[in-house]
């Protein structure tokens, strides 16, 4: 548990990153400044279930029966405030898809200024140890990541940096009609 914490710490540790650390295969498509790694159906890892307290919402527990978009931020990376308007947009024009944020490496009086700038509407979690459940698949590798849980709650989707309106649609919209 330790090796898999200090290696999720170290991908972390890259900071804001337009493509990451990603290899790119057959599965792979670049979408703007971020990687997208499409994980075919039957190749999928379960994600873990999202359960924590959040920014604004209290405790909560993520619906595991449903498409989930989980975006890992923090109010200092630029391209995490490029692209909040872009998963705030999604989360209104997708209603069921449930959208959710994770915090990291961030304090929350500044965390809850973003928030509020950008008008967001999906909770966040503000306990990032969450992203270590996710070591078994494709895990957050830059900040930002955008991960898309399927709808039996198996990680089908990393977008490594920042999202781009076009790349999230072609993998969300991927991912609803395969599921």
């Amino acid at each position: 548990m330790k090796l898999i914490s200090a290696l999720l710490c170290l991908f972390l540790l890259t900071g804001c990153a337009g493509g990451g650390l990603s290899s790119v295969n057959e599965n792979s498509f670049i979408s703007g400044s971020g990687i997208a790694t499409f994980v075919e159906k039957d190749q999928r890892k379960s994600a873990p279930i999202l359960s924590g307290p959040t920014l604004t919402t209290g405790e909560i527990t993520l619906n595991s029966n449903q498409v989930t978009v989980v975006n890992v931020w923090a109010s200092w990376c630029a391209p995490c405030r490029a692209e909040a308007p872009v998963l705030q947009e999604f989360s209104v024009n997708y209603p069921q898809v449930q959208f959710a944020g994770i915090l990291t490496r961030d304090n929350l009086s500044s965390a809850r200024a973003f928030y509020e700038t950008f008008n967001l509407t999906f909770p966040t979690f503000i306990d990032d140890s969450l992203l270590i459940g996710f070591g078994g698949s494709l895990i957050p590798n830059a900040i930002p990541t955008t991960l898309i849980i399927d709808q039996d709650g198996k990680v089908a989707v990393r977008i490594s940096g920042e999202v781009t309106v076009a790349g999230l649609k072609k993998m969300l919209d991927k991912v609803l009609v395969n599921d």
